[in-house]
């Protein structure tokens, strides 16, 4: 580990391009993460820390900032929510672990803990089939780039893959596709965990009429044409983000939609489906089956729905 010269503030342009290119995280936590480190920058200026390099950051400064953070009013005189203060929370512990990445001598990130009595629901957002299916047929086919964008979409909806992971994929993994109906294909997901993709019928047929118009000898797997001579051709998250919004206007389906969408969508099919939560979590390559358990929020309220219209006991005659 090294000790860094510059201020802790002078890193979290580098950290947030860390974010996107080695993490590949979507451009909405990157956005968050800069504005939830705005308030530890102000924090720092106006404690008369904006110098603190990554070493000097201790204990206390982190309870200090704990401590303004819970004390913290908004305009309208509230206190900051307890799931608000943990944003916070979670972005300076990504930044942490950033500088432990790049061999910076820094606090390390566990040291900040969060509150474990907080229960909340996750507010999962998804997609239903009907959906699903208009944002699937959005693409014009006719053309390359609407194929390349036909094949992501499908891929991204088979398999739950991460945008990171999909980014990820080469070429070769995909030979000799000719007379295979469905591939499984091993991935390195989050925190380098290892787990198997399944890539539906449907899905691999659109990859094979993907890859038959390629005529360059790049190795990603999906590529983008306006590539300068020389330069990397392989699609950035940025560029599949960008790619599902686009269709997700153009089919008249929510805006929220973006890659992560399809993987709550695909997991919460499965889960309706009646697929056990352990199975949905190796096709996600959760580490932990609490994870996972977030999805049966959405089953649980789509159960309860089915209950009151189909059980509610209005044609007893008692």
């Amino acid at each position: 580990m090294n000790e860094s010269n510059n201020p802790i503030i002078k890193h979290i342009p580098d950290f947030l391009d860390y974010c996107e290119v080695e993490k590949g995280l979507a451009d909405k936590t990157q956005e968050n993460y800069k504005r939830y480190l705005e308030k530890f920058v102000f924090w720092l200026k106006t404690t008369k820390k904006a110098d603190l390099k990554p070493h000097e950051l201790t204990p206390d400064d982190i309870w200090a900032y704990r401590l303004y953070l819970s004390r913290f009013r908004v305009k309208s005189g509230q206190s900051l929510k307890k799931v608000t203060q943990n944003y916070y929370l979670i972005a300076l512990r990504a930044f942490l672990s950033y500088f432990t990445a790049k061999d910076i001598l820094c606090l390390p990130a566990d040291k900040i803990t969060l509150p474990k009595d907080i229960k909340r629901e996750k507010s999962l957002k998804f997609l239903t089939l009907e959906q699903i299916e208009r944002l699937l047929l959005a693409p014009d086919t006719k053309n390359l780039s609407g194929l390349r964008d036909r094949a992501i979409v499908e891929s991204l909806f088979s398999t739950g893959l991460r945008i990171a992971e999909l980014v990820a994929l080469n070429r070769e993994q995909f030979a000799n596709l000719k007379e295979k109906k469905d591939l499984e294909l091993g991935v390195i997901g989050k925190g380098g965990y290892p787990r198997t993709v399944y890539f539906s019928e449907r899905a691999i047929s659109w990859v094979k009429k993907y890859l038959e118009t390629r005529k360059d000898k790049e190795k990603a797997l999906f590529v983008h044409y306006r590539a300068r001579k020389g330069a990397e051709a392989r699609l950035t998250a940025r560029s599949i983000e960008r790619i599902v919004k686009k269709y997700a206007i153009l089919s008249g389906i929510p805006i929220f939609t973006t890659p992560h969408t399809l993987r709550h969508s695909m997991a919460t099919d499965l889960l309706t489906q009646g697929v056990d939560l352990r199975t949905i979590q190796e096709f996600l390559g959760h580490k932990n089956i609490v994870t996972t358990q977030v999805y049966t929020h959405v089953t649980n309220k789509r159960l309860r729905d089915i209950h009151r219209q189909f059980h509610s006991g209005k044609n007893l005659k008692v």
